[in-house]
């Protein structure tokens, strides 16, 4: 596995890869992997002749410059996990690398970015947009991987690629969750033992939204799981919605679209934890 940090570099290594006739799968991370990470990387192993995964803490998709400084980053241990899994190449650039001059660049999505994490986490998606969209244009892959636990994310993402007319395919690969449920993410590391025992109430809370629904009306079932969560000491609900999987605009009744997903975004304590859930 080889590890390059410029530019320039990687660009020129792929080139040669492509130009030799091999497909490229990629990966962007930033870091902090688990077996979320991994299963991503192991449909592109084994989609394409060589796998790229990224790390890189990307500093303007956060609006919380706390979230920021106390994003976790084991960098060693993730090259470990990545060798194990049979990545071919690690870009793990500098802040400065990537963002030599200050970041102009600003995207519209529409309704898609003013929705659930949009509202809550401003400008978020613009930062997304902006790094992976180099990312993209470094890595020159076939075909690049993203999780659905971040679902409004790879929404954006595709229309990403369709505004920049990528010839790329962006495939979303299922939530991987803990034997209890919860979905892994990095940020599952700052959990205390306390707040790590309530969190799979997150997703026994969306197992119930599923059972509910069609029995529940709509509103009934987000005001029982506001309840459900909110009444559990430590976590703060930032948002429970029921929404059409194709626009992510809320729903109303059970029959205002075919497929449903619900989403929840909460705090427990001071990590921010998000989930869904394909309802209907």
């Amino acid at each position: 596995m080889k590890i390059i940090d410029n530019i320039k570099e990687i660009q020129s290594k792929v080139l040669d890869i492509r130009n030799s006739g091999l497909s490229v799968g990629f990966v962007p991370t930033m870091g902090a992997l688990h077996q979320g990470h991994l299963s991503l990387l192991e449909r592109s192993v084994s989609d394409s002749d060589i796998s790229i995964c990224s790390i890189f803490v990307n500093p303007i998709q956060f609006n919380n410059n706390k979230d920021l400084e106390k994003y976790p980053r084991t960098f060693d241990d993730d090259c470990q996990l990545l060798e194990n899994a049979h990545c071919d190449i690690v870009f793990a650039p500098s802040v400065g690398e990537m963002y030599p001059e200050k970041v102009k660049a600003s995207y519209d999505f529409g309704r898609l970015e003013q929705l659930m994490e949009g509202e809550h986490r401003p400008g978020h998606f613009n930062g997304v947009a902006v790094v992976v969209k180099k990312l993209l244009e470094i890595c020159l892959p076939h075909k690049a991987y993203f999780g659905e636990k971040d679902f409004q994310q790879l929404m954006i993402i595709r229309e990403l690629v369709k505004k920049e007319h990528f010839d790329i395919e962006i495939i979303g690969c299922p939530i991987i969750r803990e034997p209890d449920g919860l979905a892994m993410s990095s940020r599952n590391v700052r959990l205390t033992t306390t707040q790590r025992a309530l969190a799979p109430e997150i997703f026994n809370t969306l197992e119930w939204m599923k059972r509910e629904a069609g029995k529940l009306s709509v509103p009934a079932i987000l005001e029982q799981a506001q309840t459900r969560l909110g009444n559990l000491p430590g976590i703060e609900v930032e948002y429970i919605q029921l929404a059409d999987e194709n626009t992510l605009v809320s729903v109303n009744n059970w029959n205002d679209a075919e497929n449903i997903r619900a989403f929840i975004a909460l705090f427990l304590g001071e990590v921010r934890l998000i989930d869904n859930m394909k309802i209907t």
